[in-house]
């Protein structure tokens, strides 16, 4: 295998599976990608055997072939070498030489057979959406998320797709028991004749995170799908796959309360609420970010107390005409919840002091948060 590829090509492609190989050394392999040789480039795959990824890199092919090399290593030198072509040469032993001007690396490698196989995947039953759109529901969900929960369906992404013949709806559902945060977009009509159907599906949080990541890099229109037991995301000639959690996800609609009248909820001004939350939370007990809020007519009160370190008390104007009620919560969770809603106020929605808390998004129907509240 022998091919003379500009040093950015590759460069880009290792950035984007860095967070894919696998770190740990229960597979030697799989910290590996695979390069393999195509007639107007070079393919480079990676998979931890959950998630997998492949796209294609411009460069000109001498000797065709393939091989693997460690991704973190490859990485590191194409990082350290000036602009310019990178010379790579391998021979029959695996190891793989680069050179560019005066600087020569060789990288012992592994036998691509030795690779897993990449799922085979079909064009067809694809949408096609905005990427600011997907990235948006992501951040907004994604907080949410349950992290090495014991619940092991907790740490997946609930992703509902409907169609219809007059127009196409994500929905994503994230929660770790704790809190909960569901951001929806009609995405329009369908384009062409589809089906109309529903779609389900649980994506590992880890995924998720990984679409993202490519989501920010712009150009292009992703494309996302489900096989049974797969989620496929395109995005410029980029494919993505990941397998699905099994298992059946909490009924989050039962959390989420009902609309009460406008003078019942609170409504203020997120920045002050949300600077007041960070400065109360320094003097909240560590584990538990415990704070007691008291909501009360035009005014909504902070209060946090730890034995060894002291008191610290806010108050924050708010719209409210409802009755006085004090609870507790994780501060870190309302700072969460308020650090993905992107307009200048914000309403919180209470029954009782044990009861969850609603945050809305006034002016966006499409997201909601949950918050369950804690004794204090």
């Amino acid at each position: 295998m022998k091919l003379r590829i500009a040093r950015d090509e590759p460069l880009v492609g290792l950035q984007r599976v860095q967070g894919v190989v696998e770190q740990r050394n229960t597979m030697p392999i799989l910290s590996h990608i695979l390069l393999e040789t195509k007639t107007d480039g070079v393919d480079i795959l990676a998979t931890d055997l959950e998630i997998s990824m492949r796209a294609l890199y411009k460069a000109v092919v001498q000797q065709p072939g393939s091989t693997t090399v460690s991704a973190r290593k490859l990485y590191e030198i194409l990082k350290e070498l000036p602009d310019g072509d990178v010379e790579l040469v391998v021979g029959d032993n695996h190891w793989a030489t680069l050179r560019s001007g005066k600087s020569q690396f060789k990288i012992v490698g592994l036998a691509s057979s030795e690779f897993p196989a990449m799922p085979a995947i079909e064009r067809e039953g694809l949408t096609s959406m905005a990427g600011a759109n997907l990235a948006d529901l992501i951040r907004k969900t994604l907080f949410a998320v349950g992290d090495n929960d014991a619940r092991y369906i907790l740490n997946g992404l609930l992703v509902t797709l409907i169609v219809t013949d007059m127009k196409t709806v994500l929905r994503l559902v994230g929660t770790d028991g704790h809190r909960l945060a569901v951001a929806e977009q009609d995405l329009g009509a369908p384009g062409g004749k589809e089906a109309p159907r529903e779609v389900k599906a649980i994506i590992p949080k880890k995924a998720a995170m990984e679409m993202r990541r490519l989501l920010e890099e712009g150009d292009g229109e992703p494309q996302i799908g489900f096989t049974k037991n797969l989620l496929i995301f395109r995005k410029s000639g980029l494919l993505m796959t990941s397998r699905l959690m099994e298992g059946n996800y909490p009924n989050y609609q039962q959390v989420l309360p009902k609309e009460r009248e406008k003078d019942k909820v609170v409504v203020a001004e997120k920045a002050l609420l949300e600077g007041a939350l960070r400065r109360v939370a320094v003097l909240s007990r560590d584990k538990t970010n415990a704070i007691k809020v008291t909501f009360a007519p035009g005014a909504l009160t902070l209060f946090s107390s730890n034995p060894d370190l002291g008191e610290a008390t806010e108050e924050v104007p708010v719209r409210y005409a409802g009755e006085t009620l004090t609870t507790g919560f994780n501060a870190r969770y309302l700072m969460d919840a308020l650090g993905v809603i992107d307009g200048e106020s914000v309403s919180l929605q209470m029954d009782a002091a044990l009861s969850p808390c609603l945050i809305r998004e006034p002016g966006n129907p499409g997201f909601s948060c949950v918050v369950m509240p804690i004794k204090v």
